[in-house]
């Protein structure tokens, strides 16, 4: 196989459908991963109307699962190499953290990093035996500014961040290059079908039902401007491309302003600021 290949988690919805489609119009051969492969119908139909439904291979891969993990390394072998792998796959698990139980936590980081871990240790060896390849993990903006009744979400991205600049300085010396994108608000369904809000928080006699309620309509009536997630896999096909991609790569309506104040005003002012509008 002379195409490139590149692999993304979580193709079925959101990022990674439109980060497939983007990769395979660029010509990639995109390995596209999902839970349930039942459920690639939308990207398949998007890839048959822009002709590029014989870039795709459609492959079964839960992240949290060792054996589904171990499947998706024999079909990398048999291939023999990759090139880009976009860890996209997650969800965003919310509630207050007095109420969200620790198993909820562990399956937050199950998914959103230990998974990205687990593949990307498998796909490691070939991309060294190459002395080249790109590793881009899908953030979020949460990581750099917290948002409250989302903190299994937000500590996730935390530690995605922190070990994703390990492994940039690990694997550059090998010609791997390591990227984060981090998107501010975006039309996906990680906030509708891919937010996971704990019971408790969601009950009325809850001491943070209200709380939790002026969060929800907070995120809702910013809908609006919310930005198109096509801009995302735009930049992401873009990085794959990049000879020397940077580390970190910031993307969406407002953030840029926001995290520049969020660097210079202090963290009282900004507590302030941000308790004062939800509450």
């Amino acid at each position: 196989m002379n195409q490139p290949i590149a692999i993304v988690t979580g193709a079925s919805s959101g990022f990674g459908l439109l980060t497939t489609l983007e990769l395979a119009k660029a010509g990639f051969q995109v390995i596209a991963t999902m839970r349930n492969k039942a459920k690639a119908d939308e990207l398949l139909n998007q890839a048959q109307r822009l002709t590029i439904q014989s870039n795709l291979i459609i492959h079964e891969l839960d992240v949290t699962s060792g054996s589904s993990v171990e499947r998706l390394a024999a079909l990398i072998k048999s291939i023999g190499r990759v090139d880009v792998l976009v860890n996209n796959a997650g969800f965003a698990g919310a509630g207050f953290v007095e109420e969200i139980t620790m198993e909820e936590y562990r399956k937050q980081f199950d998914t959103n990093f230990f998974g990205v871990i687990a593949v990307t240790k498998t796909v490691i060896p070939f991309m060294r035996r190459q002395k080249k390849g790109k590793i881009i993990n899908v953030s979020s903006i949460s990581r750099r500014i917290a948002f409250p009744g989302l903190s299994p979400y937000v500590a996730s991205k935390h530690a995605l961040e922190g070990w994703s600049e390990s492994l940039r300085l690990e694997l550059s010396p090998f010609g791997i290059s390591v990227a984060l994108i981090e998107p501010g608000s975006y039309k996906t369904s990680i906030w509708t079908t891919g937010k996971q809000v704990t019971t408790l928080s969601l009950q009325t006699d809850s001491p943070y039902f209200n709380y939790m309620k002026r969060i929800e309509d907070y995120i809702s009536s910013g809908e609006g401007q919310f930005g198109n997630p096509k801009d995302v896999a735009e930049k992401i096909a873009r990085i794959a491309l990049d000879e020397r991609p940077n580390l970190r790569y910031p993307i969406g309506k407002g953030v840029r302003p926001t995290l520049m104040l969020r660097k210079f005003i202090p963290w009282k002012l900004w507590e302030k600021l941000f308790i004062k509008r939800l509450c």
